[in-house]
């Protein structure tokens, strides 16, 4: 990359517990893309976007590793697309990391948790984000 160009604005892709599991877990529901597959088509559009995006991705099932990772990395992203799988409804410390890391966050999930079992309706982390896109698989 020459002087002239912009670098990238990076993206932190933040995958919670279970996640790595995509595509064999429960493929009637999620489906059978791979947590991968949906990285890399991430990392293309981010490329192939104006302006350039460099996506930074993670997945841990572990919550302190999660939080470690915002930590870290936020000083140097400009925003953060995180699906927290079941940490969404109970970790209230991701929520407080989400908040005290100051950059934009997207809340996903590849399924609508309204539609489904009474305890994914709650979202502790929809407080403290920019918006919340549900029940649309990876698109």
């Amino acid at each position: 990359m020459s002087e002239s160009e912009p670098s990238p604005r990076r993206i932190l892709v933040v995958n919670g517990p279970n996640l790595n599991l995509l595509g064999t877990r429960e493929p009637a529901l999620y489906g059978s893309g791979t947590l991968s597959s949906i990285v890399e088509d991430l990392e293309v559009r981010g490329r192939n976007g104006s302006p350039a995006l460099e996506i930074r991705a993670f997945q841990s099932n572990h919550e302190g590793a999660l939080l470690d990772f915002l930590h870290a990395q936020s000083a140097e992203a400009a925003g953060v697309i995180i699906n927290a799988g079941a940490l969404t409804h109970y970790s209230y410390a991701l929520r407080d990391a989400l908040a005290a890391i100051a950059i934009p966050a997207v809340e996903v999930h590849l399924t609508n948790i309204h539609a489904r079992e009474a305890f994914r309706h709650l979202s502790v982390i929809a407080p403290v984000v920019a918006g919340q896109i549900a029940g649309l698989g990876p698109e």
